[in-house]
């Protein structure tokens, strides 16, 4: 028998550090090649470290919540030596990429798991997990970390809360319902009865997300422009697709300035590049991979749409349920949060009417679409009640000019003021 140290894997994706989230075994626990033994997270998603051996795990090299270098070992495990062999030398760092194990033995290829998977019940299949394990997920209540956390700080018990999710799994929703029900009347008070403030450490996603968006504010030289646009006649016409959808995803607002910002974009391309700080190039792409800024529980994530200009509009609404859904359950695989070329910011669901995005770093343009409102508006010559929105572009005011940004700015609002526009666009 010998002791290994598996280390922190490469995980990609420019990553050099991950925060260690839970542990999904313990020291004396025999675990089987390619389970699940870690969760982590990165500053893109969470995922699970599969064990790169079969064996016995001899200790825990970090407690939860530390932020681990890509290299450093966080786990050690004894495994058997194989007859007639020398025992193995160092462990090789980084062996085992995330999403994915070591050659299982009689095949000629990794076994693939889902890359970014977090529902505990679903990591290996029942019928490959040892006992232990299945017994261990069977007395586990079922939900994401960041809920298992949420229910950590609100001191709620998972064990009395009823899951309500897809196949009983707890969500964040079920974790404040019971935490509502079992708060006291008196108003919380920090750690410190005697602080008048809460500290709150800032890690992951959300670390990742400020350390960002100080280096967009203070590197582009960022510029905005605003422009108001009557869009009930896109509401009509997506009242006349919804009722021919079936039982396909019926299109939102989002999905249609989605469409519309692709359409624009053809048109006025100088939008969709970026600024390559090393040779002072403008780079510009030929296609539309757009990023949708989704707000979590884990912090700001922009998952993308990759060639989103090439899909039809039932596409397109389906691929941003889909990017909609893994966002609230944490999910979110790593490439899934790579490659955008520009980003839409829908900032409308929270009420509010406009706002100011910052640029998605390595981006140079970013669309806000404010709430739709009821409001005395212009129409015909007459004074009448429309449905109106705010559309905001923040530009990177070094690739993409004034009148660039206005022209885009205002192919959009065109064509959401009168969607028929786009038949004599070219």
């Amino acid at each position: 028998m010998s002791v290994r140290e598996f280390a922190m894997p490469d995980l990609g994706e420019g990553l050099t550090e991950s925060e260690l989230v839970s542990w999904e075994v313990a020291v004396g626990d025999t675990v089987e090649l390619n389970q699940v033994v870690a969760e982590v997270e990165t500053a893109k998603a969470l995922v699970q470290l599969p064990s790169p051996w079969a064996g016995t795990v001899a200790r825990l090299l970090v407690e939860p919540g530390v932020v681990v270098r890509v290299g450093t070992p966080i786990v050690a495990i004894e495994v058997a030596d194989a007859a007639g062999q020398a025992p193995p030398g160092p462990p090789a760092r980084n062996a085992v990429l995330v999403g994915y194990g070591p050659p299982v033995e009689g095949t000629s290829h990794p076994q693939r798991r889902a890359r970014g998977a977090l529902l505990e019940h679903d990591a290996v299949p029942a019928h490959e997990q040892a006992p232990f394990a299945q017994a261990a997920r069977a007395e586990r209540p079922l939900c994401t970390p960041p809920v298992r956390k949420l229910a950590a700080d609100l001191g709620v018990d998972l064990e009395g809360v009823r899951g309500t999710g897809e196949v009983g799994m707890i969500t964040r929703e079920d974790v404040l319902r019971s935490g509502a029900r079992a708060a006291p009347s008196a108003p919380p008070v920090s750690a410190d009865a005697d602080a008048d403030e809460l500290r709150i450490p800032v890690t992951g996603v959300r670390r990742r997300t400020a350390e960002a968006m100080v280096a967009s504010a203070f590197t582009a030289p960022q510029a905005t422009v605003f422009l108001t646009v009557d869009v009930t006649s896109t509401l009509e016409l997506l009242d006349s697709i919804r009722g021919e959808a079936g039982g396909a995803p019926r299109p939102g607002i989002l999905a249609v300035v989605a469409k519309v910002l692709c359409i624009a974009v053809a048109r006025t391309p100088q939008v969709n590049a970026r600024w390559d700080e090393a040779t002072s190039e403008i780079v510009q792409y030929r296609s539309v991979n757009l990023g949708i800024a989704a707000a979590t529980d884990r912090g700001l994530i922009v998952p993308v749409v990759q060639r989103a200009d090439g899909l039809p509009l039932g596409r397109l609404a389906a691929a941003l349920a889909e990017l909609s859904r893994a966002a609230r359950s944490g999910t979110t695989p790593p490439a899934a949060l790579r490659g955008g070329t520009i980003t839409i910011s829908n900032v409308g669901v929270f009420g509010v009417d406009a706002g100011t995005p910052i640029l998605v770093p390595g981006e140079a343009a970013i669309l806000a679409i404010g709430a739709i409102v009821r409001r005395p508006w212009e129409f015909r010559e007459e004074v009448a009640l429309r449905s109106v929105m705010t559309l905001s572009l923040s530009f990177d005011h070094r690739v993409i000019d004034g009148q660039q940004a206005a022209t885009f700015l205002a192919d959009v609002g065109s064509i959401l003021a009168r969607p028929g526009l786009v038949l004599t666009m070219t």
